[in-house]
């Protein structure tokens, strides 16, 4: 995952079609409570904008009065209220197994669809993603068995030796001693675009951590929005993907939260684990 940087993917096997790599100028240390800066001037203006937003929202909740029984009665709506569906919980709870670490056993439906392509998001945009060991299990685990070959050969030549050592890491992936790499996808919603029995287009917006860890680090943790777009098949009595794509955004504008320490994002990287996931 990378804001147009890292691990963006597209085109053929699986959308490995380029990866890009961005190193920070020289001088920069967004470590020791570094704050991202050029947004000051800008503040009194958000503040304003978010006052009228409250204002506007207060009084269009007065107006609706205390009836609100009638919120979820296809009968009384007038139309004009967007569809909470695609973003309401299902209350279908996550799987319960997993092969090689990943989850499995998907529901042979469209939230099974979902729920697969959400989980399949946080493994393609991973740390694990970057050792060649792990990266065949997660190939083997995720992917179509007739596409599991070629997409294992685009994957290894776009995380290439050269490729990894520009991130810091030695040929297995991993970071040199005293520093952590950190890749971690937080899924945020899917949609749907195309769905049948027997196959799926499932898109995930997706939020995330990535860089080194680490008091010389090159290559600061910082956090990107994106989109991936997984095309996915009912095989072997799972969903499994076909291919899979990656674009920028949707992104918000971003805060002014005052950047942790090198050692503190290490340290939260490796005490949270992350989450199996349903629609």
């Amino acid at each position: 995952m990378s804001p147009g940087d890292e691990h963006e993917t597209s085109g053929g096997y699986g959308g490995t079609g380029q990866t890009r790599t961005h190193l920070p100028q020289s001088g920069t240390d967004i470590y020791g409570g570094a704050r991202r800066g050029g947004r000051s001037s800008s503040r009194s203006l958000v503040t304003v904008v978010g006052v009228v937003v409250l204002l506007i929202a207060a009084i269009a909740f007065a107006n609706r009065g205390d009836d609100t029984s009638t919120s979820n009665d296809s009968s009384t709506s007038s139309g004009s209220k967007p569809d909470a569906a695609s973003t309401a919980a299902s209350g279908t709870k996550p799987v319960q197994t997993k092969a090689n670490g990943i989850p499995s056993g998907f529901s042979h439906d469209q939230q099974g669809a979902e729920s697969a392509a959400t989980n399949y998001a946080t493994v393609l945009v991973s740390a694990d993603i970057l050792k060649p060991a792990r990266r065949t299990e997660i190939v083997r685990q995720v992917f179509v068995a007739d596409q599991q070959t070629a997409l294992q050969n685009s994957l290894d030549q776009a995380y290439s030796k050269d490729f990894l050592s520009k991130l810091g890491l030695d040929a297995n992936g991993d970071a040199a001693a005293g520093s952590t790499y950190i890749s971690r996808t937080v899924p945020v919603g899917t949609k749907v675009t195309n769905y049948s029995d027997t196959a799926a287009t499932v898109e995930v917006w997706c939020t995330g951590l990535y860089g080194t860890a680490g008091a010389s680090s090159t290559n600061p943790v910082t956090s990107d929005w994106f989109t991936l777009t997984l095309q996915l098949h009912w095989a072997d009595n799972d969903w499994k993907a076909d291919s899979f794509s990656q674009k920028d955004g949707p992104a918000p504008v971003p805060g002014d939260n005052k950047a942790s320490t090198a050692d503190a994002m290490a340290k939260a990287v490796q005490e949270y684990g992350g989450f199996t996931y349903a629609r």
